[in-house]
This record gives structure tokens, sequence and C-alpha cells, in this order.
């Protein structure tokens, strides 16, 4: 573990926007009202968003849940089911509701409709959509001014810099309430110039950045006079989601590699069965568990059986939050060969489940993950490098995998806690809403 000393050194840095547990922003939070916005919710992959939501409401902030869309999505968690009752659904109702919405509003508000209108010109311009995408958002921004007439809420948080953070900004030059959103990806910063990010962060209060990294990738579309706008704001885990301080983590008695995540180009799978045939070939007892479903399943489970690791690979599917924590107890070691990434909360998961984790030196991933100290990094896409830390997994004796286990536990704890990071959440809007 000595060849990661000088890369733990560099590691230990603090983040941008340390916690301020019961600050008094915070407090003023209490007895607000916001609105969440998301383009569909509830969904399988963003149970993170279901957290801070629950987070900021136990703060003692009203939530109101909006989506676009997502009334008739497939879930699987029973609190997702839960949540879509209480969630209202801009689209549900056909298009007429959004028409009539932008007609009243053109009459009563026809300066601040025409400024809303240029502001949607403008962002069709060089866009990854055309022109009537942007038209439908400022119909949205319409429709939802209207609901917030009849219930007002003082600030309105969207997740994602891309249409639901646009109908946020269309809202607002509509006089609708001030907003602020949180960007989570590689994606949404290596399409900022074509998603217009200066513009939603100039008329937006905050931004929120799930890591330093993703702040980082934000600067690079944003004018330095709005850089202080964007602050680092974690997603974050329930204290249900952590072990029991000082239980002793139990490791199957042979290597069990547990992979989760939408089965997509990103998420790095195939590189993973390439990886693990070379350990399943050391250790025939060893098995990996592809938690989730996707579009690269066809393609996955032939590569499997190219391989002929039919008997040592086993893909669940889409399967619910209790499940994918039943999995990573079962499992010794959680391997995410991501190619491109946020901050994948699996990890965080694992971590506080007291599991040593695999992953790659991509976007905010080396921020959580220290190599030789909770587990190991690997350059994304290396089969050897991957299949290498994998070896030295499958071969660690119980207790340096407790020991990993115990440091991964306290490291996300301090980093990852959902009621500090919805805390430090509540603070920015009470503070600039």
């Amino acid at each position: 573990m000595q060849k990661y000393a000088v890369i733990n050194a560099i590691q230990q840095t603090r983040d941008l926007d340390p916690p301020r547990p019961d600050s008094v922003p915070q407090r003023a939070a209490a007895g607000l009202r916001v609105a969440y916005l998301i383009n569909q919710y509830p969904k399988v992959s963003h149970t993170f968003i279901r957290r801070e939501i629950l987070a900021m409401e136990r703060l003692g902030v009203k939530v109101d849940r909006i989506a676009l869309r997502g009334w008739d999505g497939e879930v699987v968690d029973e609190l997702d089911k839960i949540e879509r009752e209480q969630t209202r659904y801009v689209l549900k109702d056909g298009l007429l509701p959004l028409i009539t919405a932008s007609a009243r509003t053109c009459v009563t508000r026809p300066r601040r409709f025409f400024r809303a209108l240029r502001a949607a010109l403008g962002m069709s311009v060089h866009a990854m959509r055309p022109l009537p995408y942007h038209l439908i958002y400022l119909a949205h921004a319409c429709r939802l001014l209207e609901m917030f007439q009849d219930e007002p809420v003082a600030h309105l948080h969207a997740h994602f810099g891309t249409n639901s953070a646009e109908v946020a900004t269309l809202l607002a030059l509509l006089g609708g309430p001030s907003y602020s959103f949180t960007v989570h990806g590689a994606d949404e910063a290596d399409n900022g110039s074509y998603l217009h990010l200066d513009r939603k962060v100039r008329h937006a209060k905050f931004v929120a950045a799930i890591s330093s990294y993703t702040r980082s990738q934000l600067m690079r579309h944003v004018p330095p006079a709005d850089w202080h706008k964007i602050r680092v704001v974690h997603c974050g885990l329930e204290d249900v989601s952590f072990a029991p301080a000082g239980a002793a983590a139990a490791f199957p008695d042979s290597p069990l590699f547990l992979c989760v995540g939408r089965l997509s180009p990103e998420k790095g799978h195939l590189i993973l069965l390439e990886a693990f045939a070379r350990v399943a070939a050391a250790h025939p007892e060893a098995r990996l568990v592809l938690a989730g479903d996707g579009p690269l399943r066809p393609m996955i489970e032939a590569r499997i059986a190219e391989l002929g690791l039919e008997t040592q690979v086993r893909i669940t599917g889409w399967i619910s939050s209790d499940t994918v924590r039943d999995e990573i107890l079962a499992s010794h070691t959680l391997v995410q060969p991501s190619l491109q990434e946020g901050l994948p909360v699996v990890l965080m998961e694992a971590m506080a489940l007291c599991r040593p984790v695999i992953s790659t030196y991509v976007a905010g991933i080396p921020e959580l993950v220290v190599p030789g100290e909770v587990g190991w990094l690997v350059p994304a896409g290396n089969v050897e490098m991957l299949a290498e830390a994998m070896e030295e997994s499958a071969v660690a004796t119980p207790q340096e995998l407790r020991r990993m286990g115990e440091a991964a536990h306290a490291r996300v704890l301090a980093r990852h806690s959902i009621d500090t990071e919805a805390a430090k959440l509540a603070g920015l809007i009470a503070e600039r809403a």
C-alpha cells in the first residue's frame, strides 16, 4: 500500500463548502415553501433526489414536488410509489393547459412574456434541441407560473442543468420565484455551451455542484463574475444507509464482486467482464453480480457467453433500493469501472456498509475514494489494471478487507450524510432566495 502514499497526500484536501450544521440560514429555511422541479420523477436512478427532498422536509422545509413527466413510469420501490402520489405533473393533462396558460401570460404579462420568449429563442441557438422544444419549455414555465400564483412558493430548485433548469430560468423571467439548480454529471458540463449554462447560472441565485470536479467543469462555461454562485453540495445518504457503529462487516468465503448501475456503455461493464475473466481463470470460485438493466444488456449477455462465464456472472435486472443493500452486504467488494460519471451514489452506499470499492480516476470519484485506504482506483478503460485491482481484492484477507471497509465507512459518513448536505442546501436557499 506504500505506492499510494503520495496519492493519499494529494487527496487530503478540504471541500470548498464545508458543512455548516445548525447555521442561521439553515434555521431560517424552516417553514419555507420550496418547489422541486425534475424532468422525470420518481425514477429508479433518481433515488438521491428523493433522499434530498425528505431530508429537506426533516429540516422543516415544505417541499412541493413537480415533474414534467413520470406519472406512468415503472417504479419498483415502495417509497417511489409514495413520492409519485405527492408529485404534480406539468404534462399529465396534455397540451391544452400549456397553450391556454401561454396565451393568458402573453396577454396579462406581455413585457415579461416577450423577455422570456427572447431568452427561449436565444437558448435554441446552437442548442442540444431545436427551437420547438424551447417554445414548449416556455409553455411549461407559463403553466408553472399559474400554478404558483394559486400556491406560492419562496423558491424553486431544479435538478440537472438541462430542460428543467431552462424552465426554471424562463419562469423567473416571467416573474416567477427565484431559482437554483443542481448539476450532476460530466455530460452536462461537456455540453455546457449547447445547454447555455452561462445564461442559466446568470439568472440563478446559486448553483449546486455535486463535487469539486463538477464545479470546476461548470466554471469552464460560466463567466468568472458568476463563479461565486457555484457551491459544492454533495449527494448524501440517510442514517439508515450506514452500518451500525462498531459493527464488523461479514465477508463471503469466496470473492463476490458487485457492480450496480444502468447497463449502458459509459458504465464500463464490457471492460469489467474482460477483467473478471482473468480473475475467474485464477479463482474459479469467484462470482460477479451485475445489478441493473439497460440497452447494453443483450451485448453483455452475449459477451458473458463468449467468455464462458454463464455460471459465474449473474444479471439481476432492475431491483429496489432494499435489494441493492442486500446485494452489497452479500458482496466482498463493489466494482464501478465507469468511463464517465458524476459521483456514483452506489459507491457511497457500499462504503457506508463497510465494503471496499474499486473504481476509476473519473470526475469526482477520486474525491471520495482514497486508493490504498478505502479500496482501489484504476485508469478508466484499462482492463489490465482493473484485473490487477480485482485480483488484489480477491486475495485480500478478511482483516484487510475489514480495515478498508471501516475506513470507507468513516470517510463517507464524514462527507455524505444527507442531513448535513440538505442543511447546506437549505441554508443557501434561505440566504439567497
